[in-house]
C-alpha cells in the first residue's frame, strides 16, 4: 500500500470511531491484504489520531477469541493513552458492538526489544519486563460484523482495542509464580460468569508475549520501556451490558474490577 492508501484507511477508521457509526468493510481502493499493510494502517491511524501509545495488545490467544472475531491466530494493536484506565472506573458502552469484557495478565516493559535478525526467546523478552499487572479488556470494533472481515481488516482497526483496565503492579515475587495453571475467576454483579486460567493464553501469557515481540518485529516495530502488554483472554469472552459490574479474582495476586455505563 502506498501512503495515500495508508491514510484513506486510517482516515475512514477514525472517522467512523469518533462519529461511532460502522463499516461493512475499508474501501477496496484502501483495503490491507496482508499483515505488513495492515500494521502500516494502524501505525498511521494511531499517528493521526494525536495519541500516545501506551502499549500492545495480544488478540485471539485462545480458540475462543479467535472464534469470537473469526481468525485463526493471534493478532496484535497497539493500545492509545486515553483509552487505558484505573480498576474501579466505568466504561460507556452506549455505542459498543462487540459487548464483552476479557480477563487478562499484562506485563509492563522495563527495556526495549528492537527488531533484529533472529526471534526473541521467551526468556530475553521475560528479562525485559518489570512488572505484571492484572487487566479487563473492553474490546469494540469499528465493523458491522466484526467476525467476517478478517485478520488484515482487524488489526488495521487496532485488532478491536478500545479500553483497557489495569490494576497496579502486583507484588514483588510474582516470576516464580506458574501464570499457565494460575486461576481466574470472573464475577458478573456478584455472580460467576467464567473461569479459566494462564494455559487459555497461547498456552502462556509468557509465551504470548514473546510471540507479540517477534510479530512486531517481523514489521519493523518494537516495545518500547514502560509500555503495557495485555496478553490475551483468560477466560472465554463474557457479555457485558450498561449497569453491570464485572470483578476478575486472579488469586493471590488480587483482583480488577471495571463497571458498564
Amino acid at each position: 500500500m502506498n501512503q495515500h492508501q495508508l491514510h484513506e484507511a486510517a482516515s475512514t477508521l477514525l472517522k467512523n470511531a469518533r462519529d461511532r457509526t460502522r463499516l461493512v468493510a475499508l474501501p477496496e481502493s484502501c483495503r490491507p491484504a496482508s499483515r505488513a499493510d495492515a500494521y502500516a494502517v494502524q501505525a498511521e491511524a494511531a499517528r493521526l489520531s494525536g495519541r500516545l501509545v501506551a502499549g500492545w495488545k495480544i488478540a485471539a490467544t485462545s480458540k475462543a477469541g479467535q472464534e469470537h472475531i473469526g481468525v485463526d491466530g493471534p493478532i496484535a494493536a497497539r493500545l492509545l493513552s486515553e483509552h487505558v484506565i484505573a480498576g474501579g472506573l466505568t466504561v460507556p458502552m452506549k455505542t459498543n458492538v462487540m459487548n464483552v469484557a476479557e480477563a487478562e495478565f499484562a506485563f509492563r516493559m522495563k527495556s526495549a526489544l528492537p527488531p533484529r535478525g533472529r526471534p526473541y526467546e521467551t526468556g530475553e523478552v521475560m528479562d525485559a519486563v518489570d512488572t505484571l499487572h492484572l487487566a479487563i479488556e473492553v474490546p469494540d470494533s469499528r465493523y458491522e460484523d466484526f467476525a467476517r472481515v478478517g485478520a488484515p481488516q482487524l488489526i488495521a482497526d487496532a485488532a478491536c482495542a478500545l479500553w483497557l483496565v489495569v490494576s497496579p503492579a502486583v507484588a514483588e515475587g510474582w516470576r516464580s509464580a506458574d501464570l499457565v495453571s494460575h486461576k481466574v475467576a470472573a464475577y458478573r454483579n456478584g455472580l460467576l460468569a467464567g473461569e479459566g486460567s494462564g494455559a487459555n493464553v497461547l498456552g502462556d501469557p509468557c509465551i504470548a508475549i514473546t510471540w507479540l515481540a517477534n510479530e512486531l518485529n517481523s514489521v519493523g516495530e518494537c516495545l518500547q520501556p514502560g509500555q503495557l502488554v495485555t496478553t490475551g483472554a483468560c477466560v472465554a469472552p463474557m457479555a457485558v451490558a450498561p449497569g453491570d459490574t464485572m470483578n476478575v479474582d486472579f488469586g493471590a495476586f488480587g483482583s480488577v474490577e471495571v463497571s458498564f455505563s
